[in-house]
């Protein structure tokens, strides 16, 4: 009876919609993976069944249970498949794992040491490497503040940004998503203008309309023409040519 709650349980979890990408062998996303499994299960009001010596009932149990195995990769599925409560899952998954720390830990610093705002064309391509560097040292046990997300992209604007950089330095943020808020707005507005530049060359002018007015008071009139501006420009031509060779065999003017 026991197999075949958990055989149902394995189905179900392929079946069911994933909320974040599974938790490998390798253990490579370990850090993202158990952060975004503690959210998850505060938001669902089951974190404290990760924790031992908890009084969660049977069904919260089951329910936490369901939600970690649909969460590992197949391999770790079958290998844990006789693991029923919840905390001893959790415990085993993070012993198994707690080691990356000390992989971690030297490649996010060093990722920190040559992160560049400058390197990235987009805000959010550099918040997405930014938060996940910071993530992982924290998870490794080194804080990163606001001050610091701070100073690390205001030092790593780009040499022909410098006066844009001391404006937002005069802003004196304290917190980064305030700055954040303004990349973004300055980002978007640099899109529309580029837009707009784009849209018509520089130096262009619009066409002006058919019965516009003439500087002599005069309206263009095209109706009845058919032939178009080329045409009637040509005629115009050889009749002023026409018109002047008369005028100097026969004395009449040119007018």
């Amino acid at each position: 009876m026991e197999f075949h709650l958990v055989l149902g349980f394995y189905i179900m979890s392929n079946i069911a919609k994933l909320e974040f990408v599974t938790l490998e062998v390798s253990g490579k996303i370990c850090v993202p993976w158990m952060i975004d499994v503690k959210m998850h299960l505060e938001s669902m009001r089951i974190l404290n069944i990760v924790y031992e010596f908890n009084n969660c009932l049977a069904q919260d149990k089951a329910k936490a249970q369901v939600f970690l195995r649909k969460h590992i990769d197949e391999m770790l599925r079958f290998e844990y498949l006789d693991v029923n409560d919840p905390n001893i899952l959790w415990n085993l998954l993070k012993e198994r794992f707690d080691h990356q720390k000390e992989v971690i830990l030297p490649n996010a610093r060093d990722e920190w040491r040559t992160l560049r705002f400058q390197d990235f064309k987009k805000v959010n391509e550099y918040n997405s490497t930014l938060f996940r560097i910071c993530s992982q040292l924290k998870y490794c046990g080194q804080e990163v503040t606001d001050e610091d997300m701070l100073e690390k992209t205001y030092s790593t604007f780009h040499a022909t940004n410098i006066t844009l950089m001391q404006q937002y330095r005069m802003q004196k943020f304290t917190r980064y998503s305030k700055l954040n808020a303004c990349l973004l707005v300055a980002e978007q507005n640099n899109e529309h203008l580029m837009k707009n530049h784009e849209s018509r060359l520089m130096g262009s002018v619009a066409l002006p309309e058919a019965n516009a007015t003439n500087i002599d008071g005069h309206r263009n009139n095209t109706h009845g023409q058919g032939q178009g501006c080329g045409y009637f420009n040509r005629n115009q031509i050889h009749n002023q040519n026409h018109n002047y060779g008369h005028g100097q065999g026969n004395n009449h003017g040119r007018g």
